[in-house]
């Protein structure tokens, strides 16, 4: 079968490739360039979408329940519906909600938690937090005012060891003067039910009802301040700083990045660090690719002089070998894109199992923000590792094609 001119250099390309070798090193070389190139690719693909799923975590979970903006009113908030009602006429406002925090310590089966106590109107939570959606057990509706009745992140819950239906004894960081000395604020609760967001928000969370948290807390208003959440959660800072402008009133307010923006910006920094440094084993395969065309450059030196007698020119020779790096580099490529693309879909199930089998866990949500390995496939991504790895592949047979289209007839053939 005879070869067009434009066809000559990827039919000789492709049978160099395929051709079994004298040299049995050189096609361990070329084996172990296409094995590095897969591995490379699969594994970066791989990390990149656990970083992603990290980092939709953070955003779905994370800032689910923590307050993309929290707007506070000097004396607190006499009328929170009325404010509420002029915030969210703000251009970028997609739900508010009345928000009041306390601080204090849980104690049951003696046992003591430190907790962040959230007061919230139950009816309206489901605008500003998904945590409606993440109840284990009980109901929002549950929390009724002057019940001090509190749901329990199942975290907390568990270390306190109490259940729905249980009492616990809260402490509160103020003094109460008594005849008998000064004496810390307590005051019994309720469990009233349990939730979970899969996060270290559920080691340290409870939720009670606003008004039961106005008494406690010993405020001047209806609420301590209005939480805030944005259509786009990356807007918050700028939008908070607008409210607190152009609200009439005395008003302050912070937003999510001061308590959550470093661990945002971590992950983050890490997906790019940790992607760039697994680039270099896609790196260190396309130099395995400039080793084998080396060698094979050196072995075929006799077939290079005699298509060079034939009629080929110095560009059809060049051309040649880079088109046997290329495919090298594609095998790998490929194999690698369809390796990582699997394991990206199926690393988390598969992890779960490996826990279940096992029987630990490998991301505690005491450690960690999340209890599970999380993990998001993006199309981007995808693209760009294999286009980085294909660049690579091309870049590495420059060197070894040139000096075989150097390669002198005479010179090559005087010791055949």
């Amino acid at each position: 079968m005879s070869l067009s001119p434009g066809s000559l250099p990827i039919g000789i390309g492709l049978r160099y490739l395929s051709a079994r070798r004298r040299n049995n090193f050189i096609s361990f070389i070329s084996a172990s360039s296409m094995i590095g190139m897969t591995l490379g690719v699969a594994v970066l693909i791989l990390v990149l979408s656990v970083m992603n799923g990290f980092d939709r975590e953070l955003r779905q979970r994370i800032l689910g329940m923590v307050p993309h903006g929290v707007l506070y009113q000097t004396g607190g908030i006499q009328d929170w519906r009325s404010l509420a009602r002029q915030v969210q006429a703000f251009p970028g406002v997609a739900g508010v909600a009345p928000l009041t925090r306390i601080q204090g310590m849980l104690a049951a089966n003696g046992r003591v938690k430190g907790v962040m106590l959230t007061g919230i109107d139950p009816a309206e939570e489901g605008k500003v937090s998904i945590l409606p959606d993440h109840i284990t057990l009980g109901h929002l509706a549950d929390l009724e005012p002057g019940s001090y009745g509190v749901m329990l992140g199942d975290l907390l819950a568990r270390s306190l060891d109490v259940a729905p239906g249980d009492s616990i004894t809260l402490m509160l960081p103020q003094a109460s003067v008594t005849p008998a000395g000064v004496l810390p604020r307590v005051r019994r609760l309720t469990v009233v039910g349990i939730f979970s967001v899969g996060a270290e928000l559920d080691a340290n969370l409870g939720v009670i009802n606003l008004e039961d948290a106005g008494h406690l807390e010993r405020i001047n208003g209806q609420a301590e301040s209005l939480r805030i959440k944005f259509d786009n959660l990356f807007d918050a800072p700028e939008r908070i700083w607008q409210l607190v402008n152009n609200l009439d009133g005395q008003f302050s307010g912070s937003d999510w990045t001061r308590t959550h923006g470093n661990l945002f910006a971590a992950i983050r920094m890490e997906k790019t660090m940790i992607g760039l440094l697994l680039m270099i084993i896609v790196a260190v395969a396309a130099f395995n690719i400039i080793s084998t065309l080396v060698m094979v450059v050196t072995d075929k030196q006799a077939d290079i002089a005699i298509l060079r007698t034939m009629g080929a020119s110095p560009r059809t020779i060049m051309a040649i070998f880079m088109v046997q790096g290329v495919a090298i580099g594609l095998v790998g490529v490929v194999a690698g894109g369809l390796l990582g693309v699997i394991a990206a879909l199926t690393i988390s199930d598969l992890v779960a199992f490996v826990e279940k089998v096992f029987g630990f866990q490998i991301l505690s949500a005491d450690v960690y923000f999340i209890s599970y390995l999380p993990s998001q496939l993006l199309l981007e991504d995808v693209v760009v590792v294999i286009a980085s790895a294909m660049a690579l592949s091309f870049l590495a047979t420059l060197y070894p094609s040139w000096r075989a289209s150097r390669v002198q007839p005479a010179e090559a053939l005087r010791y055949e």
